[in-house]
């Protein structure tokens, strides 16, 4: 019998300053049990890096079809891609034909490595946004990690003030490649 999904109740304050989005989101993120907290943690982090409206969480790692987050326009078409960690970058290649935009949060104790041997390719793909985040940083969000979370989130000049837990922690988005971030609304 498979082991069941860890459900997490996510309230995020966030103030894009970058992107002028200032919103209070409620959301409720899945974890599968073959998941790490990090990467769990970074599918909420892009959330709130690419925010818009219509923004929602997919079948994610249960499903070798979609990404982590999607938006989908009125008319059921994908808009936005969103994946995290280290994908296949010739599955990624694909899912950005298909799409207006796609965006990437890289991370991961090898990711280096990773964006040394794959950086050329994602640079040919146009619409394809990649970013990097500091690894230990998501390390340090999971020591407090419960099943209720609740962030303060302020996003400037590519730089994340992260208040959880009575505690703040901050770190840099770098952008690697691609449109900046900003492109995303």
């Amino acid at each position: 019998m498979a082991l069941p999904s860890t459900i997490y109740r996510a309230s995020v304050q966030l103030s894009d300053l970058d992107r002028q989005i200032y919103a209070e989101l409620q959301t409720t993120i899945a974890q599968h049990p073959s998941e790490t907290a990090e990467r769990l943690l970074a599918r909420l982090l892009a959330y709130a890096l690419c925010y818009r409206e219509e923004l929602s969480f997919t079948k994610g790692i249960g499903s070798g079809d979609e990404p982590d987050l999607w938006s989908k326009g009125p008319d059921g078409r994908v808009q936005l891609w969103g994946e995290v960690g280290q994908p296949d970058p010739e599955r990624l290649a694909k899912s950005c034909r298909h799409v207006e935009h796609a965006f990437l949060l890289a991370f991961g104790a090898n990711v280096t490595r990773w964006l040394a041997q794959h950086q050329q390719k994602l640079e040919q793909v146009k619409n394809l946004t990649v970013c990097l985040v500091d690894f230990k940083f998501l390390r340090e969000l999971c020591d407090g990690l419960e099943r209720v979370i609740n962030w303060s989130i302020t996003i400037t000049e590519g730089n994340i003030y992260l208040t959880v837990g009575g505690g703040s922690v901050e770190t840099t988005v770098e952008h690697v490649c691609g449109p900046q971030r900003t492109a995303l609304v």
